[in-house]
């Protein structure tokens, strides 16, 4: 597999690995597991080599860490950032995706995210009391 990218000399709209990584709290080596799975590959490299990424990139990478206290799978995310991507084309005047050909279009793909995160959250909800109810049983001891 060969992967392109495009050389920046320098662009004050691209933003380093170490910048990004503390942007959004992603380590500097899940960033480049991520690049390196093909999950989210950064725009552009330095002529030195080091990634360099957009503001929709790290929009993207956002998204992602949003996903990951949910245990939402790397090719879940993957489906959910294609998701975007098909519902910002569908905004942007394209015909919408998978709508009558017998696949679940990204409208019903988004539900089905919304419900399972919703799910997920309620489950981490349910966790969280039952840590509260052991803090407050310890504190009694």
């Amino acid at each position: 597999m060969r992967v392109e990218f495009t050389l920046v000399s320098h662009d004050p709209t691209m933003h380093h690995i170490g910048a990004v990584a503390e942007r959004t709290g992603l380590s500097l080596r899940t960033l480049r597991h991520y690049d390196e799975v093909g999950l989210l590959r950064p725009s552009a490299r330095s002529e030195g080599g080091f990634r360099l990424y957009t503001e929709s990139d790290v929009e993207r990478l956002l998204l992602i860490r949003r996903m990951k206290p949910l245990g939402f799978s790397l090719e879940e995310m993957a489906d959910l950032l294609r998701v975007a991507d098909e519902l910002g084309a569908e905004g942007a005047g394209r015909d919408g995706v998978g709508a009558d050909d017998g696949h679940p279009g990204a409208r019903g793909r988004l539900a089905a995210y919304v419900a399972a995160a919703e799910e997920r959250r309620a489950d981490l909800a349910r966790k969280l009391e039952m840590a509260d109810e052991l803090i407050a049983l310890l504190h009694r001891l």
